[in-house]
C-alpha cells in the first residue's frame, strides 16, 4: 500500500489531495495545524490525521517521532501562507516580519519537513518529494504582485531544484508543481479552477514522476513550467 503524507491537508487543495489518494486506497497521513477542527478529514476512510505546524521545528520533530519506522512513499508539501496583506508586500512597502514568516512557512517549511522525514522517505523503494509552489515564484514570470509570497516561492523552487540533484542519487524523485489559480481561501472565489480540478491534475503529474523528469517544475495540467 502506498503511503502519502500531505501537509496543509485540512482544506482546499490539500483536502482534495487527501480525498483523491484515499479513494485510490492509499494510506494517507494528513497533516494540519489544528487537528480538532479537521472535520472533513475525519470523514475520510484510510486517513490518519497528524497535527503539525511546518514553521515550527519542534512540531515537525514531534511528527517525525510519531512516524518513526513508517515508510513514506510520497511527500506532498502543500502547507503555505500568502504572507502579509497585499498592500504590505509591494516594491515600496513591506511588512518585514510578515515577509520573514512567509519565508519560514513557504520556503523553510517544506525543507524542514523533507529533511526531518528523510528516514521515512529512504525506507520507500522509490520515494517522491513533491512541493506545491506557484507560478509567481518563477523568475521567467514578470508579475509585479505579492512580493513577499512570490520571493518565498522563488527561494523554495531553487532549493528543491538543487535538492533533486542529491535525492536522485538515493533513488528518489523531486519536483515542484504550480497548482493553478484555485478557488481557495488564498486564491479567492473568482479563481480559474476548483480544488478538485487542481488536485486531480496534481495526482496525475505525481504518478508520472520518475528519474527521467527529476528536478522538474510542472503545472497541475501536466505541462512543464519555465523556472
Amino acid at each position: 500500500m502506498t503511503t502519502v503524507l500531505i501537509t496543509g491537508a485540512n482544506r482546499g487543495i490539500g483536502l482534495e489531495l487527501a480525498k483523491q489518494y484515499a479513494a485510490q486506497g492509499a494510506n494517507v497521513l494528513a497533516c494540519c495545524r489544528d487537528a480538532s477542527s479537521a472535520h472533513d478529514l475525519r470523514a475520510l476512510q484510510g486517513v490518519t490525521i497528524h497535527e503539525v505546524a511546518v514553521g515550527d521545528s519542534a512540531s515537525v520533530n514531534a511528527l517525525a517521532a510519531a512516524l518513526k519506522g513508517q515508510v513514506v512513499d510520497i511527500l506532498i508539501n502543500n502547507a503555505g501562507t500568502m504572507g502579509p496583506a497585499r498592500d504590505q508586500q509591494t516594491f515600496s512597502q513591506m511588512d518585514f516580519e510578515g515577509w520573514a514568516d512567509a519565508f519560514n512557512i513557504n520556503s523553510m517549511g517544506p525543507v524542514r519537513v523533507m529533511q526531518t522525514l528523510l528516514p521515512n522517505l529512504r525506507a520507500a523503494p522509490a520515494a517522491k518529494v513533491v512541493t506545491i509552489t506557484s507560478q509567481l515564484g518563477s523568475l521567467a514570470a514578470d508579475m509585479a504582485f505579492a512580493y513577499a509570497y512570490s520571493s518565498s516561492k522563488a527561494a523554495l523552487n531553487k532549493f528543491m531544484k538543487l535538492a533533486a540533484l542529491e535525492l536522485v542519487k538515493e533513488g528518489m524523485t523531486c519536483c515542484v508543481i504550480h497548482p493553478g489559480w484555485v478557488q481557495t481561501d488564498m486564491g479567492g472565489k473568482g479563481a480559474d479552477i476548483t480544488p478538485l480540478v487542481s488536485a486531480e491534475g496534481i495526482v496525475q503529474v505525481i504518478a508520472g514522476l520518475d528519474a527521467s523528469n527529476n528536478g522538474s517544475f510542472w503545472t497541475y495540467a501536466g505541462v512543464e513550467h519555465a523556472w
